[in-house]
C-alpha cells in the first residue's frame, strides 16, 4: 500500500510540475521605420504651420473640425453602427474563446447518477431442471463521480491559452479597426455633403445674376440693340445652369443617406439642413513615424495576428510528445435505497495512462510546416499592413500641400475672372463687345468658384483621411491585457473616442 502511494504521489507531483516549452519564444517581427515623413522633412513650411509636429491625436479627434453637427453625428457610430455592434460581437467571441482554453489547466469532474431495476423470468431462474421458481427482480442505485486531468506538461495549454489570447487583442484591435473606419468614413461623407450644398448656393447665386443677363439682354432685344441670338444665348445658359444645380441634389441625397446608415439609422429618418464648410483644414497633429506602430489598430491586429501564429507553431511542436492523463472515480452503490449511503456502498478507482503517436505517416510533420508557413504569411502581412500606414499618412500629407497651393491658385484665378466679367459686361452694355464673349467669360467665372469650392472639399476630405491614417486616437495601450480577458464576459473594450 506504501509503494503505491508513492507511485500516486510521484505521479501527481510529475504532473505539478511546469512543463516544458516547446514552442518558439515570441518576438515581434522588425519592420522598417523611416526617420520621419517626407512631406515635412522636406522643408515645406507651407505644412509645418498648417499642422505642427509637436504631438499626436487624442480623444475624439473629430472636435479639430469645430463642427457641432459632425460632432453630434460621430457620438452615434460607436452605439448604433451596425458594422461596430458585430466587430464588438466578434470580440466577446473571441475572449469566449479564451475562457475556453484556459479550462484546459484543471480537470474536468462528472457525476452520472442511475437507478437500475432487472428481472429475471421463471424459466431463466429455474433452468432446464423442471422446477418452477418465481421471477426475481433486483434493483441498482448508484451515483458515480469521476475525475480527470491531462497536466500541462509540454505546455499544450499554454500555448492554447496564449494563441487565444492573442487573437482575442487582433480582434479588440479590429474593434477600433471598424470604429475608426465607420467614423472617417462619416467625416469625409459629411464634409462632401457640405461641399454639395457651397456648390448648390453658388449655382444658385449664378442662376441669379444670370437672370438678370437675361433680363438685361431682352431689354436691349426689345430696345433693337441686341439680337434675338443674345437672348436663347442668355437663355441657354440659364436653362443649362438650372439643370446642374438640379443633378448635384442626387449625390447629396446619397451622401445623406450614407450618414444615415453608419449613424445606424434607415435612411428616411435623417435630414440634414444645407450648410457650408466653415473653413480651411485645422492643424493636424502628425507625430514621428515611430509612433505611428503604437496608433494604427489595424497594425496592432496584424501584429497580434503574428503572435498567434507563433503559439500555433508550439501547439504543432507538442504533437511529437506523449500525453499524460490522470484519471479517478468513485461513489456509492447498493442495491436498495437505505444501502446506499453507507460505508460499504462506496467504491473507487484511480490511475495514470499514457499515449504516444508512434506512427503517423508525416501528419505531424506536414502540420508543422503548415504552421510555420502561416506564421511567415502573418509577418508579411503585418510588414505590409506597416508600409501601408506609412504610405496613406505621406500620401494625405502630400495632398495637403499640394492642395492648399492649389486652392490660393484659384483663389487668384477666381478674382481674375470677376474682374474680367464685370468688364466684359460694361463693354456689353456700351455694345462694343458681343454677348457671346460674356456667356464665355461667365462660364469660366462660374468653373473658377465651383473649382475653389470642390479644392476645399478635397482639403477636408483628405484632412480626415489622414487623420485616419495617424489611427486617430486610438493607441495600443488600450489593448485588453491578458488579465483583463481573465474577467468576466460583461466586461468589453472601452471605446478609445
Amino acid at each position: 500500500m506504501r509503494s503505491e502511494n508513492q507511485l500516486y504521489l510521484t505521479v501527481f507531483l510529475l504532473a505539478g510540475l511546469t512543463g516544458c516549452a516547446v514552442g518558439p519564444k515570441y518576438q515581434r517581427a522588425g519592420v522598417a521605420i523611416p526617420p520621419g515623413y517626407k512631406e515635412i522633412a522636406g522643408g515645406n513650411d507651407q505644412w509645418k504651420v498648417a499642422s505642427p509636429n509637436d504631438g499626436v491625436l487624442k480623444g475624439k479627434w473629430w472636435e479639430l473640425f469645430g463642427d457641432p453637427q459632425l460632432n453630434k453625428l460621430e457620438e452615434m457610430v460607436s452605439g448604433s453602427n451596425q458594422n461596430v455592434k458585430q466587430a464588438e460581437a466578434r470580440y466577446r467571441q473571441a475572449r469566449a474563446l479564451v475562457a475556453s482554453s484556459r479550462a484546459g489547466y484543471f480537470p474536468t469532474i462528472g457525476v452520472n447518477p442511475s437507478l437500475t431495476e432487472s428481472s429475471r423470468g421463471s424459466a431463466a431462474a429455474g433452468g432446464n431442471s423442471g422446477v418452477s421458481t418465481r421471477a426475481t427482480t433486483t434493483a441498482s442505485f448508484s451515483i458515480p463521480f469521476s475525475a480527470s486531468w491531462e497536466p500541462d506538461l509540454w505546455g499544450r495549454v499554454r500555448l492554447s491559452v496564449e494563441g487565444a489570447t492573442a487573437s482575442a487583442q487582433a480582434t479588440a484591435a479590429d474593434l477600433e479597426n471598424v470604429r475608426l473606419s465607420m467614423q472617417t468614413q462619416l467625416a469625409v461623407d459629411y464634409f462632401n455633403l457640405l461641399g454639395l450644398d457651397m456648390q448648390t448656393k453658388l449655382l444658385a447665386d449664378t442662376m441669379a445674376a444670370y437672370t438678370r443677363a437675361l433680363q438685361l439682354t431682352t431689354d436691349r432685344y426689345n430696345g433693337g440693340v441686341a439680337s434675338k441670338a443674345d437672348v436663347a444665348q442668355a437663355r441657354t445658359q440659364l436653362e443649362t445652369t438650372r439643370a446642374e444645380m438640379t443633378d448635384l441634389g442626387v449625390s447629396r441625397a446619397q451622401f445623406e443617406h450614407a450618414i444615415a446608415v453608419l449613424t445606424g439609422q434607415p435612411p428616411s429618418s435623417l435630414t440634414l439642413a444645407p450648410g457650408r464648410i466653415a473653413g480651411p483644414p485645422p492643424p493636424i497633429p502628425v507625430g514621428v513615424p515611430s509612433q505611428l506602430l503604437e496608433r494604427r489598430p489595424d497594425i496592432a491586429s496584424a501584429e497580434r495576428q503574428t503572435a498567434a501564429a507563433n503559439a500555433d507553431i508550439g501547439l504543432a511542436r507538442a504533437a511529437y510528445f506523449p500525453t499524460l492523463n490522470l484519471s479517478a472515480g468513485g461513489g456509492l452503490q447498493a442495491g436498495n435505497i437505505v444501502d446506499l449511503f453507507t460505508w460499504p456502498a462506496r467504491f473507487w478507482s484511480v490511475g495514470p495512462s499514457l499515449s504516444q503517436t508512434l506512427f503517423d505517416f508525416g501528419r505531424r510533420r506536414a502540420q508543422l510546416q503548415q504552421t510555420e508557413a502561416a506564421y511567415d504569411g502573418t509577418v508579411a502581412a503585418y510588414r505590409q499592413t506597416t508600409l501601408s500606414a506609412f504610405q496613406e499618412v505621406e500620401d494625405n500629407l502630400a495632398a495637403l500641400r499640394i492642395l492648399a497651393v492649389e486652392a490660393d491658385q484659384v483663389d487668384v484665378a477666381v478674382k481674375a475672372a470677376e474682374e474680367s466679367l464685370r468688364l466684359e459686361l460694361d463693354r456689353y452694355k456700351a455694345g462694343t463687345d458681343s454677348y457671346l464673349n460674356v456667356i464665355t467669360t461667365q462660364t469660366i467665372a462660374l468653373g473658377n468658384e465651383r473649382s475653389a469650392v470642390q479644392v476645399l472639399q478635397r482639403r477636408m476630405v483628405a484632412a480626415v483621411q489622414l487623420v485616419g491614417a495617424l489611427g486617430g486616437g486610438w493607441n495600443a495601450s488600450t489593448l485588453p491585457a491578458p488579465a483583463d480577458l481573465k474577467r468576466a464576459q460583461s466586461a468589453q473594450p472601452a471605446p478609445a473616442n
